[in-house]
């Protein structure tokens, strides 16, 4: 597996593989050519979700004279392929292929991606248990032993990033950019103490909410593992510095541990919401969040591993359908849920620790399956789903 620096990445909203990765094409796009207008075109996920995902503005702000089409086109080589045509003069001087390839990753037709630096020797969670239990190492030492030496420091500024995105969203009011006209509620959720509910319930969603209305609008957030999914660890971790007093010392372990449980995941089935639906992307970063949370509750190897798989399976099948492509209705909602989830399931695995029958890599290889049988309507595609019943009910 590759190192935790390239599932935790730093950029820009509403989506890795539709803003990042689109942007980074574009960059690279204009340190090869010298060109003066660009023609794009999106395909498939990235045509079809574009508009709600920013897609065509970070296109038109990174290139400045661009113009940007959307094909319908599905049957592709790969779910989120972008064509470019490049101008000198009013003449052709190049066409290009890229496919963003997810968490902002990229890559050009015709090249071979390149071979992925595997510093962990483990391909999965029974291998990392095995080796723990053998050496006597807790889940975050193991993480530590193999990465650089620097790499607190680089958990250091991914943890400051997370708390500024938060504390940026608690502070904004008003509706979110975009047809749908959604309101912020992060505000609201972290003050009112009027209805009766949980301080738990409250708190988590309104750092979550946070988090993903940030997303929304195009700010800054991190990639854990995707920026659909950017508000549960964060909200998971911001809360047990913020009420249980955990020092940012500790909260880094916790980053570890739920870098590490995204890495199997990312190397064993898929965190892309184009290729496994939603289930890839938030179910992951429930089981993220769940793993750090039983982590810094002082949980066993067994409690963290019960945690995640409870917190995966829980979300197997949950299809990808953004209402008008926006990373709005239902995505920051899910975040929500899925970080309170995370924290039931951390508990729900002490409870019953000694009950457990399903393995963490179970879930995950048959998370892997159900991403292969959902029909392209539930993979981003807002074509299918609660995207697809919404248009009916406002046409």
């Amino acid at each position: 597996m590759e190192s935790i620096r390239e599932l935790y990445k730093v950029g820009r909203g509403p989506s890795s593989s539709h803003t990042m990765g689109p942007e980074k094409i574009c960059q690279e796009i204009l340190k090869n050519y010298d060109g003066d207008f660009f023609e794009v075109t999106l395909y498939g996920s990235l045509s079809f979700t574009g508009l709600g995902h920013l897609t065509d503005k970070i296109i038109r702000e990174t290139l400045k004279n661009a113009e940007v089409y959307f094909s319908k086109e599905l049957k592709l080589e790969h779910p989120n392929t972008m064509d470019i045509t490049i101008y000198k003069d009013k003449k052709i001087i190049g066409k290009e292929r890229y496919y963003s390839i997810g968490g902002g990753s990229i890559l050009r037709k015709g090249d071979e991606e390149l071979p992925k630096n595997h510093i962990y020797p483990h391909h999965n969670f029974q291998e990392i248990k095995d080796y723990c239990l053998e050496k006597n190492l807790k889940l975050h030492e193991y993480v530590y032993l193999h990465e650089d030496k620097q790499f607190k420091d680089f958990l250091r500024d991914i943890w400051n990033v997370m708390k500024n995105t938060i504390n940026t969203g608690l502070h904004q009011e008003g509706y979110l950019p975009g047809i749908l006209e959604v309101k912020r509620k992060a505000r609201s959720l972290l003050y009112d103490q009027k209805n009766k509910v949980s301080i738990e319930l409250r708190l988590l969603s309104s750092y979550a909410y946070a988090t993903s209305e940030v997303n929304a609008s195009g700010g800054v957030v991190v990639t854990a593992p995707t920026c659909g999914a950017s508000g549960v660890l964060p909200s998971i971790l911001y809360f047990l510095k913020d009420i249980r007093k955990y020092s940012d010392e500790r909260i880094l372990d916790g980053l570890a541990i739920a870098g590490i449980i995204g890495n199997i995941v990312k190397n064993n089935a898929s965190i892309s919401g184009a290729e496994a639906g939603c289930q890839a992307e938030i179910g992951t970063a429930c089981a993220m969040a769940a793993a750090a949370y039983s982590e810094l509750e002082n949980g066993s190897l067994e409690v963290i591993e019960y945690a995640a798989e409870i917190a995966l399976e829980h979300h197997l099948g949950l299809t990808c359908d953004p209402i008008l492509g926006y990373v709005q209705i239902p995505c920051i909602e899910r975040n929500a849920v899925a970080s309170v989830r995370a924290m039931n399931a951390g508990e729900l695995a002490t409870l019953l620790i000694d009950t457990r029958l399903v393995s963490f890599d179970t879930v995950v290889e048959a998370m892997k399956e159900t991403g292969k049988d959902l029909l392209d309507s539930y993979r981003e595609t807002s074509i299918g789903g609660l995207a697809k019943f919404y248009k009916k009910k406002v046409s």
